[in-house]
């Protein structure tokens, strides 16, 4: 299997961004909107206002849920929500163009040795020879719409096979795994919670680890709106510091198992209240189990990352040449290194 380059790893996973984790501010109460998905990943969240963390920083929290990302970003750039989660998007660098979004912290991040996205194949592709990456050549892959997250990962394995691959828009997740059941497309690339059921089920074949090709990839970010990043420092900098201790309970006990089996199990009962809440807990928990995914230590930033993903746009044509990764991203917020 063809790799990236040493040098080109290396630049994705160097540039980490420490959050500089300050004393509390004195605020009480405060009300804060906190946009998220029902998704393991947004888990952090979750973790710190079951747990009080929020509390104790003053906030008075409450979750508005979205069943997209883009519809999110676009709530939080108009601060009808006030923080989220979500993929480096078009949309969103668009927005942090405009002046109405910015990236302040990291969240999701591919780690190898650490269960990730995968690149799955159809059954029909499988079959007919598409048993590695190397060999996607001439295959169509997946993805939402162009300049997804899905998009840009699909790319990145191409050119590091030295491949052509078509991209077919599909426009939601669910339409993809139909197409992909059906062998209406050969391949895609997803968060293992959805990728280990399809391929337990043998619905499709796993072909690789997306970990294997972008390490140190920083698959979600934490935003916010411009004017909150500008002016709310004070509660901005509280919801960090409360979403970073959830990162590492939730890492604790589901990534790196360091917190016992009792914590691991309080944990799944926790992150079950808001992702797939309509399950039954053990019918859920091994779906909540496979989404545990790196969440990045302090909300710590990969610049080296985020300045691929944005050079990636550029080269597509998908935003502007004069668009720079601090567009984008506020640094007050992380020590870019």
């Amino acid at each position: 299997m063809g790799h990236l380059t040493r040098r080109h790893a290396m630049g994705l996973m160097g540039g980490a961004a420490a959050l500089p984790l300050l004393g509390a501010p004195a605020l009480t109460d405060t009300k804060t909107t906190v946009g998220a998905l029902r998704f393991t990943s947004h888990a952090p969240s979750f973790v710190a206002y079951e747990r009080g963390y929020f509390t104790d920083e003053g906030l008075d929290v409450e979750f508005r849920f979205f069943e997209a990302a883009q519809p999110m970003a676009v709530a939080i750039a108009s601060q009808d929500a006030d923080y989220g989660v979500t993929a480096i998007s078009g949309g969103l660098i668009s927005l942090a163009e405009k002046g109405a979004a910015k990236v302040i912290a990291g969240a999701l991040q591919e780690e190898q040795g650490i269960d990730g996205q995968m690149i799955l194949a159809s059954n029909a592709a499988y079959e007919a020879g598409l048993t590695d990456p190397s060999q996607l050549d001439g295959r169509t892959f997946a993805v939402t719409q162009a300049g997804s997250s899905f998009h840009y990962m699909g790319s990145k394995i191409a050119e590091a096979e030295g491949v052509e691959v078509s991209f077919k828009p599909l426009q939601k997740v669910g339409a993809i795994i139909g197409a992909l059941k059906s062998g209406q497309v050969d391949a895609w690339s997803i968060v293992p919670h959805i990728a280990k059921p399809l391929v337990a089920g043998g619905a499709v074949r796993k072909i690789g680890m997306i970990a294997d090709y972008l390490p140190g990839y920083q698959t979600t970010t934490v935003f916010t709106s411009a004017n909150s990043a500008e002016n709310e420092r004070a509660r901005t900098e509280a919801f960090l510091r409360a979403f970073a201790r959830g990162a590492d309970d939730f890492n604790a006990a589901l990534v790196d198992k360091t917190a016992g089996d009792d914590a691991a199990g309080e944990m799944v009962e926790l992150v079950h209240k808001y992702v797939y809440p309509d399950r039954p807990l053990e019918e859920a928990a091994p779906s909540i189990v496979n989404g545990a995914m790196r969440i990045n230590k302090g909300a710590a930033l990969n610049m080296g990352s985020v300045t691929d993903q944005v050079e990636w746009f550029k080269a597509e044509g998908l935003i502007k040449d004069s668009i720079t990764a601090e567009t984008l991203v506020d640094p007050s917020y992380v020590a870019l290194i």
